[in-house]
């Protein structure tokens, strides 16, 4: 059985300019710009323009343009009739192989555009390798030679946004992370995207690797089964690759140097395993940046979830090897970050545990004593990734002192209940990081939706405040109220008033099936986001 070694491997892209000879290829199609006044066709594609008509379509008297065809289409013999014939159109998505017999290699591709924009970019590439990869392990198959590279004629006005877009999708769509004695079927090594020489361009696709990697890192983290990840494992893997980057330290503190700085909320989840806790640092600290703002990113590194002594049920408790995705995502935006060079200084701090049951777990009933100094009256066990965030901030507040303040957990249910798979949830005490955090997300390509912590967006105070505090401890684990409401407040009272953000993705963190560039299993959410939001506070 082989067990894959973070960071797997992903398909490699790069820009060029000239048509390569044996090498299939790939043509683009997009939905025509709809011109209000007569409805005609797009802007033409030279050599690879579907035409210059228009096609019956939608309500009876209306008509819809062709879809556009781009450069070197009738390489592949592909014209409007073509289109027609195959019934392709310009959506996004939509991927059709080219038959070229008597030719090497014999077979070319259609991909659809949509409408432009990065969104339909993303999901085109990822699309297109997935569609290419599936015919290489078919020729396989039947004992016919794959092809193991690619290469994407892209419109000629292609954008920056554009080019980067369609190169994160097309390299996640290639992901794929699988536990096997069985070989792996051949997949396509490299994809050359052919476009115009313009400077802009270059940058914006060696940035999308960095951040693709990153996406695919996180998942690699979150879908290596527990018997593998522990806590020592998960730290010491995110060491060996932070020591890679030029700049970038990583600091493994075990359980004697936790006990020794009195990290209760990390030891107490931890105490009912036979695989002790740690405490990844990891730091980017560029030169020039002390004179910045200091950013502090916390994830949840619970490397498995029984719930402890309030159990989980048996149904879908095998998902909980993805419970450390916010402290995977902290890793892989830190070696992000580090390797774009981005001019800010950053520390990621991941408390890693495993909520086991035996004689020695924590008790509901329990008083756990923090890093800072506070007490949590603990109610429910299954509340374990609070607890570790606690000690988390509390260190970042008292030892690492950063300007911001922002966590990330797969935290509560409720919040998959609220925004569902596709959106991760965050609160915010400061409306400037929230703006942040949503433009990150946007240029990332990851859907947010700020939450009411219950003082901040509503005009009537909900009391959900007052209900922290308990009357045994400082604080309760476990708070009356809205399920992610509650969680964010409690961890509100170790942030020290910084601003602060948390960020729970327990809904986004893991897809049930696969979609456009995310694949099923873990789907790396968040850390291209952390990425950008580093980036926006460099300026």
């Amino acid at each position: 059985m082989a067990t894959p070694t973070p960071p797997t491997a992903v398909v490699e892209v790069a820009l060029g300019a000239e048509l390569g000879r044996g090498v299939p290829l790939a043509v683009t199609v997009r939905n025509a710009e709809k011109d209000p006044t007569d409805g005609g066709p797009g802007d033409d594609a030279g050599d690879g323009a579907a035409g210059g008509g228009t096609a019956e379509g939608g309500a009876a008297g209306q008509q819809r343009p062709e879809p556009v065809l781009g450069p070197y289409a009738g390489r592949l013999r592909v014209d409007a009739a073509w289109l027609a014939a195959a019934g392709m159109t310009g959506a996004a998505c939509k991927v059709h192989d080219v038959a070229l017999p008597g030719s090497r290699p014999g077979v070319g591709w259609v991909v659809g555009l949509g409408d432009g924009g990065a969104s339909d970019y993303r999901k085109a590439g990822a699309a297109l390798i997935k569609a290419v990869d599936a015919r290489a392990a078919a020729d396989d198959k039947d004992g016919r030679r794959p092809a193991r590279s690619l290469q994407v004629a892209l419109p000629a006005e292609v954008s920056a946004e554009q080019a980067a877009a369609f190169t994160l999708g097309t390299v996640l769509g290639s992901y794929d992370f699988r536990v096997t004695a069985q070989d792996r079927p051949p997949r396509t090594r490299t994809v050359t995207l052919l476009a115009p020489a313009r400077p802009e361009l270059e940058p914006a696709v060696r940035r999308a690797l960095v951040l693709a990697r990153a996406t695919a890192l996180a998942r690699d983290l979150a879908n290596m089964p527990s018997n593998t990840k522990d806590p020592a494992w998960l730290a010491g893997t995110a060491a060996r690759i932070a020591a890679t980057v030029p700049g970038l330290t990583a600091q493994v503190r075990d359980v004697d140097w936790l006990r020794k700085h009195r990290f209760g909320g990390v030891l107490a989840v931890g105490g009912g395993s036979a695989r002790p806790p740690r405490l990844l640092e990891l730091s980017w600290r560029p030169r020039g940046s002390a004179a910045g703002r200091h950013l502090a990113l916390v994830g949840k590194g619970i490397t498995f979830d029984t719930g402890g002594i309030s159990i989980k049920p048996a149904l879908n408790m095998h998902l909980m090897r993805t419970d450390m995705a916010g402290g995977g995502a902290v890793i892989a935006a830190l070696i992000a970050i580090a390797q774009l060079r981005l001019p800010v200084r950053v520390t990621g701090l991941v408390p890693l545990a495993e909520n086991h049951v035996s004689g020695s777990a924590y008790r509901p009933g329990d008083v756990v004593r923090h890093v800072d100094g506070r007490t949590t009256a603990v109610t429910n066990t299954d509340a374990e990734g609070r607890m570790v965030l606690a000690d988390g901030l509390g260190y970042a507040v008292r030892t690492v002192r950063p300007d911001l303040l922002v966590d990330v957990a797969t935290l509560t249910g409720a919040m998959r209940i609220s925004l569902g798979w596709r959106t991760g949830g965050f609160f915010a005490t400061d409306d400037e990081l929230a703006s942040r955090l949503v433009a990150a997300g946007e240029r990332a390509g990851e859907s947010w939706w700020r939450m009411p912590l219950g003082f901040d967006m509503v005009e009537l105070d909900t009391g959900y405040v007052e209900k922290v505090h308990s009357e045994l401890a400082d604080v309760e684990q476990c708070p009356p109220g809205p399920g992610a409401i509650a969680a964010a407040l409690f961890l509100r009272e170790f942030t020290g008033g910084l601003p602060w953000a948390h960020l729970d993705i327990a809904g986004a963190a893991r897809s049930e099936k696969t979609f456009d560039e995310v694949t099923t299993g873990a789907t790396g959410f968040a850390a291209r986001t952390l990425v950008e939001l580093a980036s926006s506070v460099a300026g």
